[in-house]
């Protein structure tokens, strides 16, 4: 979950002075002419992706109207189009960890915030998940973390999705951890991780067992408490 906060953090504090009483900025180049800035403002209204109103975010999410106007302006910032796609994510989110490679647990992080698997990220979705990840309920942020391991959305994590899942972060971790992880290691993880929470032995894990087995472990309930005092 850590990983998952750094973009946050990213967007969050990579922030531009809004223009007062403003939601939407409209980044234009200096000096332009008037007529040039009308078409850049008719061209931006067209291209770029306008978020739902302040209010209903607020009614949906457990920020107020003063931080998702902060997180609405970082994200505008990297984003200015409004929406990220995959590959824009993964430029972001490899920065974080720029001894390994990022790439394919971003992929599986994108896929988890792309709730409407729609091939985008919308700010809506950024500030649903971020909502959940910060300020939800235990339940809540495990029922999140559960639909990210589960790869194929089949309602169980399998050997295989947790091996894909596990690889993932360990490249992304890169070849400098310390101490030197064996090249067995991913596979003793996900014995271990089924040992734990394969209750019935059955071969895959249900989202009550992985809810279960993580209220059991006090190491787990302690990081889903590291972010909730972030903003």
């Amino acid at each position: 979950m850590g990983a998952v906060m750094g973009t946050f953090s990213s967007l969050q504090t990579k922030q531009r002075r809004p223009s007062k009483g403003q939601l939407y900025v409209m980044d234009l180049a200096p000096r332009q002419n008037k007529s040039d800035k009308i078409e850049d403002e008719l061209e931006m209204a067209t291209v770029c992706y306008r978020p739902e109103g302040l209010e209903q975010l607020e009614a949906q999410t457990n920020f107020s109207k003063r931080e998702l106007q902060v997180l609405y302006r970082g994200f505008k910032n990297e984003c200015p189009s409004g929406v990220v796609n995959e590959d824009t994510f993964k430029q972001i989110y490899s920065q974080f960890f720029p001894h390994g490679d990022a790439s394919m647990y971003a992929h599986y992080l994108f896929n988890a915030f792309d709730a409407a698997q729609s091939g985008s990220v919308k700010f809506e979705d950024f500030v649903a998940a971020l909502s959940i990840l910060l300020r939800g309920t235990i339940h809540e942020k495990l029922r999140w973390t559960f639909n990210l391991y589960d790869l194929n959305k089949d309602g169980y994590i399998n050997k295989e999705e947790m091996m894909d899942i596990v690889k993932a972060i360990y490249d992304m971790m890169g070849k400098y951890t310390y101490p030197v992880l064996k090249d067995d290691a991913p596979k003793q993880h996900v014995d271990l991780f089924f040992q734990k929470m394969d209750k019935n032995k059955d071969g895959v894990v249900t989202l009550d067992e992985f809810i279960d087995s993580c209220q059991e472990d006090d190491n787990i309930m302690r990081s889903l408490q590291l972010f909730e005092n972030v903003m």
